[in-house]
């Protein structure tokens, strides 16, 4: 099926007398392909220079950038139901991926290279835990004009809020108009981020415990899964594993490996009212907010996983009583210099 049977704009020429590829033409394109919004952003953008090797490494003569975003169910999302929730990301990420390879594919024809990495896994695994991903999408969605990093420090887009999914495209090609970032930050300053969070990785004054968010959030995947393997290998017999891990944690990494990783924790996307098209129900009536979403995830009885003797465990117990704690066993760690690092010079 053709770009045209698909519904997509075709503009003949869809560069100008310089040979950069025409904003105009390229929105729709990217619009047409599924995008809820879409910025650009040259590769030089003050904010990405963190990016610059890694993404010519990925695809050598990058010049420009692509931030697309597909909006997610605010409904599935708030969900006390994990499953809910997670099927609901899971299957916006395919839609991000899907969207991203026919704007590849469409570029393809017109003679410009362009590549689109993964908007979660699979990921560079070789280079886990120092920078596992190819390109950061929140970056390149700031620098592009997607909206601004929140408290809780995920990208609030101005009008979809923190709904949405995003994704990057790197193309061998400029542009002849790119966005500019916010001015503003959508962010309300509510702290109701800060208030839902199991683990206490958000704080109020914009600090971020990675480390708390990642243990608890990802606790099926990466490290923690490492920990799982050696908790099997440990295991003298069933009973011993069964000391170790529960029933229900034995299937939950089932689950995880079987479909897609199960996030434990979406609360702060989930409680974020910040955003044009989410907005108006809590300016209406705040307490109905609290009450109907913010409450529920906060009173959930679950598993909370946390590293013993952390911040993230004292936050649990005092704030969270009737959470179960887990501590969590981080596997044996990859060499942190394996293939840490592009080769700057053949990137270039």
């Amino acid at each position: 099926m053709s770009a045209g049977d698909r519904g997509w704009p075709r503009f003949h020429v869809p560069v100008d007398r310089s040979g950069k590829l025409d904003a105009g033409w390229l929105r729709e394109l990217c619009l047409g392909a599924g995008a809820d919004d879409v910025g650009f952003a040259a590769l030089d953008t003050p904010g990405l220079e963190g990016e610059r090797d890694y993404v010519l490494e990925a695809l050598p003569g990058t010049r420009s950038l692509i931030a697309i975003c597909v909006r997610t169910s605010r409904d599935n999302l708030r969900s006390r139901s994990i499953s809910v929730s997670n099927r609901d990301f899971a299957t916006t990420q395919e839609l991000v991926h899907e969207t991203a390879r026919h704007i590849c594919l469409e570029l393809q024809r017109k003679g410009v290279r362009a590549l689109y990495p993964a908007t979660g896994f699979p990921m560079e695994i070789q280079r886990f835990p120092n920078r596992s991903w190819v390109v950061s999408h929140k970056l390149t969605a700031v620098a592009a004009g997607l909206g601004q990093l929140g408290v809780h420090h995920n990208v609030i887009h101005p009008r979809f809020g923190t709904f949405i999914v995003l994704g990057t495209i790197l193309l061998d090609a400029e542009i002849t108009s790119y966005s500019a970032p916010l001015t503003w930050n959508p962010c309300l300053d509510c702290g109701l981020c800060v208030a839902a969070c199991p683990v206490g990785a958000i704080h109020s004054d914009g600090t971020f415990d990675f480390d708390a968010c990642y243990t608890h959030n990802n606790n099926h995947d990466l490290s923690n899964f490492a920990g799982w393997v050696e908790n099997i290998a440990d295991s003298a017999d069933a009973a011993d594993y069964n000391r170790r891990v529960t029933p229900s944690e034995t299937l939950s990494m089932w689950q995880s490996l079987s479909f897609s990783p199960q996030y434990r924790s979406g609360y702060c996307v989930a409680v974020c009212p910040a955003g044009e098209d989410v907005l108006g129900p809590y300016l209406a009536d705040q307490d109905q907010h609290v009450r109907e979403v913010v409450r529920p995830l906060q009173e959930k009885p679950e598993y909370v996983y946390v590293k013993a003797g952390s911040a993230a465990e004292a936050h649990a117990a005092e704030h969270f009583p009737h959470k179960t704690i887990r501590h969590a066993r981080a596997g044996t760690q990859p060499e942190p210099d394996l293939d840490a690092a592009p080769a700057r010079e053949e990137a270039r």
